[in-house]
């Protein structure tokens, strides 16, 4: 065989891969509008909410850019600015992935009100010590500072309860789905609570530090989950949406399961890689 006519056969299975990753990726972008019309009015709340939390985040982003704020430290503006865009993406991931579990319409509403709201107090209440200049967790200074810091450790654990909800229905719900989506759901869920998990565990850590009279070791080291935490917090949205978006490629069952198992491991080696980094600091 000539080397011009194998190379050509060598690049046409890749090409023809990368057209239809091409074509599917249209059709999903294509889809999203239908994800709005095809939602409820308390659903689209939902998203509504979740929009306005995550452009909080980027409004204080452009803040930290434009003034030349610090991003360091427990009174920074940067946590208005991360904790908005994470609970802004992770209210919306949820609210579109829970869709695809089999729950009743009137306990799915109650369970994601919840979490909204839970997720808009926590947000403005870090936002709103972030621009007082003092911490938000592990602060005891005033009556005011210990509310702020009690409310949001206990945001946390109703967070982690509507998380064990969640994955539980995840595990049992879902039997109409598609094996790799089901898998991905599953997964993402998983590590969610996880996420969850790891975001309590730091809290409780900081609380302890900090009523123990040393709030100065509960802002250096109560974080150090923090990165095990961030990459946990988003295969919610990262797995299911690869397992949909493959859903429009017109592969077979067989290839889209490998294809989202694959992406799994892979996404099993990036928390090993925070776990190892959260563990030496």
């Amino acid at each position: 065989m000539r080397p011009g006519r194998f190379a050509a056969t060598m690049k046409g299975p890749k090409g023809a891969t990368m057209n239809t990753v091409l074509t599917a990726s249209r059709a999903a972008v294509g889809a999203l509008p239908r994800i709005w019309i095809g939602a409820r009015p308390l659903e689209r709340l939902w998203y509504v909410v979740a929009g306005v939390l995550f452009a909080g985040g980027l409004g204080h982003v452009a803040v930290l850019l434009l003034t030349g704020a610090s991003w360091e430290g427990p009174t920074s503006l940067r946590k208005a600015a991360t904790f908005g865009l994470s609970f802004g993406l992770t209210l919306a991931t949820v609210v579109w992935a829970s869709s695809f579990i089999r729950l009743g319409s009137w306990f799915r509403a109650a369970v994601l009100s919840i979490f909204t709201v839970v997720c808009v107090l926590e947000t403005v209440l870090i936002t709103l010590q972030a621009w007082r200049g003092v911490p938000s967790h592990f602060n005891f200074e005033t009556p005011f500072d210990t509310s702020v810091s009690m409310t949001l450790a206990g945001g946390g654990f109703v967070i982690i309860a509507v998380g064990l909800i969640l994955a539980g229905a995840a595990l049992r719900r879902t039997a109409d789905l598609t094996p790799e989506l089901r898998l991905a759901l599953r997964y993402g869920f998983g590590t969610l609570l996880a996420a969850f998990g790891t975001g309590a565990i730091m809290i409780a850590t900081g609380v302890t530090l900090a009523r123990s009279g040393d709030p100065a070791a509960a802002y250096a080291t109560a974080g150090f989950l923090k990165p095990l935490h961030a990459v946990a917090l988003h295969a919610i949205l990262v797995l299911p949406g690869l397992a949909w978006l493959i859903g429009f490629t017109g592969w077979d069952a067989g290839r889209r399961l490998r294809v989202v198992r694959w992406s799994i491991m892979g996404y099993s080696v990036l928390l090993v890689g925070a776990v190892i980094i959260s563990l030496v600091g």
